[in-house]
């Protein structure tokens, strides 16, 4: 088998290799550095639940636990308290709010004189207290924004209930390294080549595949499968495709500050609007880190001089001082600005090469995560070039990845862009528009994973749809949505979460009550599990047989099917095999509805 050629050695490029793997593809990463991860501090990445457990699944937990990164460390909250609000005795304006996101070619942006501006250094002023002073102290709210206490500030983070998982905050340097051992260990079995200092500077197709020519200490053309460029902002691939990447430049400007300090807020990020000190911008946003870590970013004028060292010391100063009362002692390891941008491709295929990550998008305003996409784009790429190595090119599944991540950034881009003029564009208009508490509102979903900023996409419309029947049910998740993260349990009587099964081929869950108690030895021959386990064997794709207790919305001998990719395909009720089989067809290419609703075959689509 020929390898695919990742271009970009990336979180998202390693990732890629990495989901390949998983699936017996071999990779050749072709990396324009040396190997090493330049080690910038204020450089961190923030991962939603759904991209989190991905990464995890790639065999990166124990690493980034070791980085110190708190990757066992979320907890949950339910979503009315996700919010506290803190208002300052002279507060001039109301909400929640805040943005972090990354620069182009996942870094912290443009302006290269202005990253050297930043300091390094240690300051130690006289100790100050900690809590806010009299009037101002901190009072709690729900996370709609009706509760007590609305002032200026608000503060996130998780709770100690069952519910809406929060995001990670982690280290880039970090996930690099996790992604990077993760490829060194044996369960890749040699599966992916880094090869270092080998820039791309050509590409041929034909009907059997990709060549690649790369320059650097000794030239060499390679050759793959299929070739994807995660090559960043400035993507060689993209150009050489001859790809256009239009879009809004400098949409957002930041400063950024990694430090150690203590703050009133351990363990919580907190989003400040309209800070009542002068000087200190319209917006702050703090975010923990391990080792009493922050992350403080400073939401900067669109256009304005380049930020001082000297400028960038008052503006923490100013800030701490604004929070704790007084100026805490405080560590000031790393410091930059970037400028975020909004840009999509015009396409994301063409014949066996394809685009993902940064060259494919760039977004990061009002809390959206560019990487978080990045790494969506990689789950749903992975499985779809597998089943194209293994079983033979599907035009419509290879299509499918493009119908569907394209759109869904699109529509990630479409919210941000709308949202931006209000949120931005000052008080008037904001109460125009309905007031601040409902678009305070939406920056706190965009930051939190949740809504039209944040929620992880649904692909409704997916060309991989399958038909309509008869048996079909609707449950808790809707058809193209992620599935719940429930217990499930194999035939074998392994047990954990439907989400560590994801990523090696389809799944079939059985809803089942009872099986938790029941000695599996009896229920794994009873009722319908022996008809359902010949449907599963009986698939035109790789399938896996699960069992959970319940699922939201459905009931009891429910049988849903999972895509690989954790998205619900079709749910079922009771056992079909003919309606399961058409089913996974359909996820595999072939017959299914396109998104009008017309029945489309495999050698009619042709849509990159």
């Amino acid at each position: 088998m020929d390898p695919v050629i990742v271009v970009g050695a990336g979180p998202v490029g390693l990732a890629l290799a990495l989901a390949l793997a998983a699936q017996e593809v071999p990779s050749v990463v072709l990396d324009e550095g040396a190997g090493a991860d330049e080690y910038r501090p204020a450089r961190t990445a923030v991962l939603r639940p759904d991209t989190a457990a991905f990464v995890e699944r790639l065999g990166c937990a124990d690493t980034l636990r070791e980085e110190g990164a708190r990757w066992s460390g979320w907890r949950s909250m339910r979503r009315r308290q996700v919010v506290r609000h803190v208002a300052f005795a002279d507060a001039r304006g109301g909400g929640a709010g805040g943005v972090d996101g990354r620069g182009p070619d996942d870094g912290l942006g443009e302006g290269y004189d202005e990253r050297r501006g930043g300091t390094t250094a240690r300051e130690a002023p006289g100790r100050g207290g900690q809590q806010l002073g009299p009037g101002d102290g901190p009072a709690y709210g729900s996370g709609d924004g009706q509760g007590p206490g609305l002032g200026d500030g608000a503060a996130y983070g998780p709770g100690d209930e069952p519910g809406v998982e929060s995001p990670l905050h982690v280290p880039q340097h970090a996930l690099t390294l996790a992604l990077r051992q993760a490829i060194a260990a044996p369960r890749t079995r040699g599966l992916v080549r880094i090869v270092g200092d080998s820039r791309l500077d050509a590409l041929d197709q034909d009907a059997s595949g990709v060549s690649a020519h790369t320059r650097g200490p000794r030239s060499a053309w390679w050759r793959g499968s299929h070739l994807v460029g995660c090559d960043g902002a400035r993507s060689t691939v993209r150009k050489l495709l001859g790809i256009r990447f239009p879009g809004r430049t400098a949409v957002e400007r930041h400063a950024v500050a990694m430090l150690r300090a203590e703050l009133p807020w351990p363990g919580e990020a907190v989003l400040h609007r309209q800070p009542p000190w002068r000087g200190g911008g319209d917006e702050v946003t703090a975010r923990p880190l391990p080792a009493g870590g922050w992350r403080l970013d400073w939401l900067l004028p669109p256009r304005g001089d380049l930020v001082t060292p000297e400028a960038l010391v008052g503006r923490i100063r100013e800030t701490l001082a604004g929070w704790c009362a007084e100026v805490p002692p405080y560590d000031l390891i790393d410091t930059g600005v970037y400028t975020l941008h909004h840009r999509l491709a015009r396409s994301w295929r063409v014949d066996r090469a394809f685009l993902a990550g940064d060259a494919a998008h760039l977004l990061g305003a009002l809390g959206t995560q560019g990487l978080d996409e990045g790494l969506r784009d990689v789950e749903n790429l992975a499985w779809k070039l597998a089943a194209a190595c293994h079983d033979g090119p599907s035009e419509v599944l290879l299509d499918s990845y493009e119908a569907e991540r394209r759109t869904a950034v699109a529509a990630r881009l479409r919210a941000a862009d709308q949202s931006l003029p209000v949120l931005r564009g000052g008080g008037g208009l904001r109460t125009y528009l309905g007031g601040s508490r409902q678009h305070d509102a939406l920056l706190t979903d965009g930051h939190l994973g949740l809504g039209p900023l944040g929620a992880p996409p649904s692909y409704v419309h997916s060309p991989l749809a399958p038909l309509g029947a008869e048996a079909r049910v609707e449950v808790g998740t809707e058809s193209g949505a992620p599935v719940d993260d429930v217990p499930v349990t194999s035939p074998d009587g392994a047990t954990g979460r439907l989400r560590d099964r994801l990523g090696r081929g389809v799944l079939v869950v059985l809803v089942a009550p009872g099986t938790g108690v029941w000695n599996r030895r009896h229920w794994v021959s009873a009722g319908v599990m022996p008809r359902l386990a010949e449907a599963v064997r009986a698939l035109p794709v790789r399938g896996e047989l699960l069992v959970t207790e319940a699922y939201p919305g459905a009931a009891a001998h429910t049988v849903l099917l999972v895509r690989p990719d954790g998205h619900l395909a079709a749910a079922f009720a009771g056992v079909r095999p003919a309606e399961l089989r058409a089913a996974a067809e359909a996820l595999r290419g072939g017959p299914g509805r396109d998104a009008d609703g017309e029945v489309r075959a495999e050698e009619t689509a042709d849509v990159h």
